[in-house]
């Protein structure tokens, strides 16, 4: 694949220019990873403002994962096809404009339509980000610069989302935590049209696969769906059962688009031929599935039953999102001299076992007793798991293919969170349901029914975080890096 782009002008000087360039990038970049973490700490006041159902409170996350993964790798192909520039004013606009949406929503129904919007803006925005730093840092040490500080941007945007969830809900309203985004996204829109320069790749083809997005986006949604419904209806009830056969219908017809139908499908299914790649995303998908869904419920716990307020919990958080980059600076040095495989099954072993403790809950706990311990030593795990993931995926697939391969492990990761959480909050329900059943509910009764449905959810998720490590080993132990290949940079 070849680039070709318009020459840099003159004037302003190049330097400056590649600054606001730099900033713009790194700027796109933290708002998607920061709406990510800032809701974590203003879904309790979400739930009592908007009215949300104890298990329809968890589609104020998965809307957002399940658009921005379903659509993430078609819109880096966008940029490609249509122009950086382009695509990156249009993934902001949407974003902003989505962001607006969520914060004015007058209904659960709104916000959760609002925030899949968000989502598909952010699916379109986050590639672009990346893209037009690697075309407009050339010179391998700006380049490297480059990728650092938008790298440094992406990790602060997930460490500090708590803390600024927990200042605006505190302070103001939740509804700041999206309403904050509008004068931002104004500001990165003026930047963005005086400064970009439009640049797209020189393809082979210029199909774009819509119809596989859909599909596979589809089939999650109406996965999660149906998943979420056994909290009202049976498993082998019809509603329940109608979900799921869409979801597999929908699957179908994916592997069908993608195998037989697209020009350039979104994913190759002769990748996945590739050991290290299956195995990379196989194991991703668990940590997903077990990760996404501790953040989720140790906020609910830290204000639901420890009675903390937004900001408080927010600040709880600040030690695990300090962490997860320690572990991630510490997992990329120990994969260069391992290779991949010893660092994700260490990894993955430490957040199975933080889980495990993090079960041992109590109704009448603390925060520094019951959760500050196995909250860091999860997030260190998580942190750790990242570079091996990636570098696995990336080792065993062509040069060309590096980009999507990369991709493909952070769209998977995604996808397994939200299916993940969909679960275990539907455990977590149906434990406090059996705890409660048949008493007079008292704050004590509740506190206790609450703190039991967390502890199943997490015991689960700790299985999962072992189905993890066993599905590690699929990786083969030293994986070979083909010639040529660029160093990976792994996405939140």
């Amino acid at each position: 694949m070849s680039e070709s782009a318009t020459p840099v002008p003159a004037s302003p000087p190049r330097a400056a220019r590649e600054n606001v360039i730099l900033a713009l990038a790194c700027l796109g970049q933290f708002m998607v990873v920061l709406d990510v973490a800032i809701v974590t700490v203003a879904l309790p006041a979400m739930r009592r403002d908007l009215h949300f159902s104890a298990t329809g409170l968890q589609w104020v996350v998965n809307a957002y994962t399940l658009t921005f993964a379903g659509f993430l790798l078609l819109g880096g192909r966008a940029a490609d096809l249509y122009g950086r520039r382009r695509i990156f004013i249009a993934g902001l606009t949407l974003f902003t404009t989505a962001s607006l949406g969520c914060g004015l929503a007058p209904s659960a129904g709104a916000l959760v339509a609002a925030r899949a919007v968000q989502g598909l803006g952010a699916a379109v925005l986050s590639p672009a980000t990346l893209t037009i730093l690697t075309t407009t840092f050339t010179e391998p040490r700006a380049r490297a610069r480059a990728l650092g500080i938008w790298s440094a941007a992406l990790a602060s945007g997930g460490a500090t989302g708590a803390l600024f969830g927990g200042i605006l809900t505190d302070y103001l309203s939740w509804r700041w935590i999206f309403l904050v985004n509008v004068p931002v996204g104004v500001v990165g829109l003026v930047a963005a049209r005086a400064a970009l320069v439009e640049s797209r790749a020189t393809l082979a083809s210029r199909s774009l696969d819509v119809a596989g997005a859909l599909t596979i986006t589809g089939s999650l949604t109406a996965l999660v769906y149906g998943v979420v419904r056994t909290d009202t209806e049976a498993w082998g009830s019809a509603a329940t059962l109608s979900a799921l056969a869409v979801a597999a219908v929908l699957a179908g017809a994916f592997v069908l688009i993608e195998a037989r139908l697209a020009r350039a499908p979104l994913v190759p299914l002769g990748l996945l031929r590739s050991r290290a790649l299956a195995g990379a995303n196989l194991a991703m998908f668990c940590v997903g599935g077990s990760m996404f869904a501790m953040w989720y419920f140790v906020s609910l716990y830290l204000q639901g039953v420890l009675g903390e307020s937004p900001l408080e919990a927010g600040l709880d958080f600040l030690p695990a999102s300090i962490a997860v980059i320690i572990g991630a600076q510490l997992s990329a040095r120990l994969v260069s001299r391992l290779g991949p495989r010893p660092p994700l099954v260490a990894a993955t072993l430490l957040c199975a076992g933080g889980l495990v403790w993090m079960s041992q809950l109590s109704a009448t706990g603390t925060y520094a007793r019951d959760i500050l311990g196995p909250l860091v030593l999860v997030a260190f795990g998580l942190g750790l798991s990242f570079p091996p993931a990636t570098y696995a995926a990336t080792a065993g697939v062509a040069p060309k293919d590096a980009g999507l391969a990369s991709g493909l492990v952070n769209t998977t990761r995604q996808l397994g969170g939200a299916i993940g959480l969909a679960a275990l909050a539907t455990i977590a329900v149906d434990r406090t349901k059996d705890v409660l059943a048949g008493s007079a509910p008292s704050a004590g009764l509740v506190d206790r029914a609450l703190t039991a449905g967390y502890e199943r959810a997490f015991l689960v998720a700790a299985a999962i975080a072992l189905a993890a490590s066993l599905l590690s080993f699929v990786i083969p132990a030293t994986p070979r890096a083909r010639s040529e290949a660029a160093a990976p940079v792994a996405e939140s």
